[in-house]
């Protein structure tokens, strides 16, 4: 067997080995999907871990409402094709019940807001675990985590409280109403998801894949020009060839110019690059401390 097809071994079982502590500690866990990369290899890690019945654990998508339709789509298929349960909790609601205002600015977007509806659904539900995608690779931010990132009991996380994990000892106790995050994929890197991807022949959106859009550059991210972007002055929509690396939130999702047209192309193509996709993500740029205060505030 090929070295790297070994890593991917070893990457594989470390996550459903995570996974299984989760579903062992905690009570009532539940995977959050956002129709992207990452959260496809969660579902079928998640699969293989508890082959052939069904994971014990919903989806759950926070629904922004500024979603890519092609996401939507993916996720609804999907959703039928495994016969898991899906939960949607969208951010409209939680607007319309005033637990947080539309963004008033030039270039509004709703992903901050999502914090607030994603910890409504949690003590909703009274989850006490959410699986979450994140990678270590991403952002600077993500590097402060854990296998199981403690949560308090207003969904707040403290970088200086997380819990030491020796010799994969993972420690699930929790008061009522505090709950974790949980990253099996805390050891991989975005290559490694598109080799896992192309090695279990995984379906990904098409939005991944290299395709003919109309696109309008802020600050250096290559937005969608869509019904849910403000045009600013000095800005002209044109079309290019071009991918999405992450498939977020359309007011925030930047793409790249790319001829990548199959997941071996995408894996050639993220081997030589210099950035990381969170560069295409318009709201990291807000700030310095972009991603570590949503996080504060119990973002995913």
């Amino acid at each position: 067997m090929p070295a790297a097809n070994n890593y991917l071994t070893y990457l594989e079982s470390e996550a459903i080995f995570v996974i299984r502590e989760a579903v062992a500690q905690c009570a009532k866990p539940v995977l959050l999907f956002s129709g992207g990369k990452d959260s496809l290899v969660l579902v079928h890690l998640a699969r293989k871990a508890f082959w052939p019945a069904l994971p014990p654990f919903p989806l759950l998508h926070i629904d922004t409402g500024h979603n890519f339709p092609e996401t939507i789509t993916f996720r609804d298929k999907l959703v039928q094709k495994t016969g898991m349960e899906l939960i949607v909790r969208e951010v409209e609601d939680s607007i319309r019940n005033g637990r947080v205002e539309e963004e008033k600015s030039l270039n509004p977007s709703r992903n901050r807001q999502q914090s607030v509806t994603l910890l409504d659904a949690i003590a909703e539900f009274g989850f006490d675990a959410a699986f979450g995608g994140a990678r270590r690779d991403e952002e600077k931010a993500r590097a402060k985590e854990r296998f199981f990132s403690h949560r308090d009991a207003s969904g707040k996380w403290n970088p200086h409280n997380q819990r030491p994990e020796l010799w994969n000892l993972f420690n699930g106790l929790h008061l009522p109403g505090e709950h974790f995050r949980i990253f099996p994929l805390s050891n991989w890197t975005e290559l490694d998801v598109w080799r896992y991807i192309q090695q279990e022949n995984l379906e990904v959106p098409d939005l991944y894949f290299a395709h003919n859009r109309k696109v309008v550059n802020r600050q250096g991210s290559l937005l969608a020009h869509t019904e849910f972007i403000n045009i600013l002055p000095g800005e002209i929509p044109e079309e290019k060839q071009v991918r999405f690396r992450t498939v977020g939130d359309a007011t925030c999702t930047g793409a790249v110019e790319s001829r990548a047209e199959t997941i071996a192309e995408i894996i050639a193509e993220i081997s030589v690059s210099e950035t990381t996709e969170r560069n295409t993500r318009a709201d990291d740029l807000r700030s310095e401390t972009a991603m570590e205060d949503r996080k504060l505030e119990g973002y995913f």
